[in-house]
């Protein structure tokens, strides 16, 4: 538990630290989190739905392959052919 306090300390110590150095003002970089936040998730969505969709066909061609090679092991065995 003493981690846990002490990581999140550090966490928030580290933020404040950053935004009291940070090489603008704090209006502009409320701004520029604001701005970076509305175009965050609609990248994120995007890169989100094509690795989805890759690791979906990835998937597929892992289940045939294996369905495939069980199947035909199941069939030597029952024929006495291992």
């Amino acid at each position: 538990m003493k981690f846990l306090w002490g990581l999140l300390l550090g966490l928030g110590l580290g933020v404040v630290i950053g935004l009291l150095v940070a090489p603008q003002t704090g209006e502009a970089t409320l701004a520029q989190l604001r701005e970076q936040g509305v175009q965050l998730p609609a990248n994120l969505n995007e890169q989100l739905r094509g690795r989805a969709s890759d690791a979906l066909a990835q998937g597929r061609e892992l289940y045939g392959r294996t369905k495939d090679d069980l199947t035909d092991r199941y069939s030597r065995a029952k024929s006495g052919n291992l």
